[in-house]
C-alpha cells in the first residue's frame, strides 16, 4: 500500500532486496531511470528473483515523468540532509517513499520539492548512511507499524499483514 521510489538505483541487489520487501508488504516499486543493471526476464531469472513476478513494478524515465505519472501523490524523501526524523512523520497508505542512489543520494535539484517531507533516520554523528535497501526496509516497516496502530492494515490469524480497503 505503499510506493518506494528509487532514483537512479545502482545495485542490482540492493534493488532485488528493495523489490523482495515490497512484495512481502503489498508496496508498489517504482524506479527511475538510469538504471545501473538490466531487469528484463532473462536478468532476473539469472539472478534468482522468483518473487519479481509478483511484483507491482513501474519504471520512469526520469524524476519529471515519473511527478507527472503519479499527480497528487503524497512524497516523503529520504536523506542524510533530512531535518525530519522518520518517526515524527505521519506515513499514510498510498504515500510515496523516495530514495537516492546509493553512491551520491538524492539530487539537490530533487531534494528542493520536498519542503517538510525531507527525513532522515536517527544515526550516531559523522557515520555514513546505512545500506539503501536496510533504509528503505526500516522506513517501510515503520510505515506499516504505523497503519497497523490506525488500523488502516491487520494481521490475519498466521500473522500476516492484511490491508483494509480505504
Amino acid at each position: 500500500m505503499f510506493h518506494v521510489v528509487l532514483h537512479e538505483p545502482e545495485i542490482p541487489n540492493n534493488t532485488g532486496n528493495i523489490g523482495r520487501t515490497c512484495v512481502a508488504t503489498g508496496s508498489t516499486l517504482h524506479l527511475i531511470e538510469p538504471l545501473g543493471f538490466d531487469i528484463d526476464e532473462k536478468a532476473c531469472r539469472r539472478a534468482g528473483l522468483d518473487y519479481w513476478p509478483r511484483l507491482s513494478l513501474r519504471t520512469h524515465t526520469d524524476f519529471d515523468s515519473y511527478e507527472a505519472s503519479t499527480p497528487g501523490a503524497r512524497r516523503w524523501m529520504l536523506s542524510t540532509k533530512g531535518g525530519s526524523l522518520l518517526y515524527d512523520a505521519d506515513l499514510r497508505p498510498g504515500d510515496h517513499l523516495i530514495f537516492g542512489k546509493e553512491s551520491r543520494g538524492l539530487p539537490g535539484t530533487i531534494l528542493e520539492r520536498a519542503g517538510d517531507r525531507l527525513l532522515r533516520l536517527p544515526m550516531m554523528p559523522g557515520e555514513r548512511s546505512l545500506n539503501l535497501s536496510s533504509t528503505v526496509c526500516t522506513v517501510l516497516f515503520e510505515g506499516v507499524r504505523q497503519c497497523l496502530i490506525r488500523g488502516e492494515s491487520e494481521l490475519d490469524t498466521n500473522k500476516c499483514l492484511v490491508w483494509r480497503d480505504q
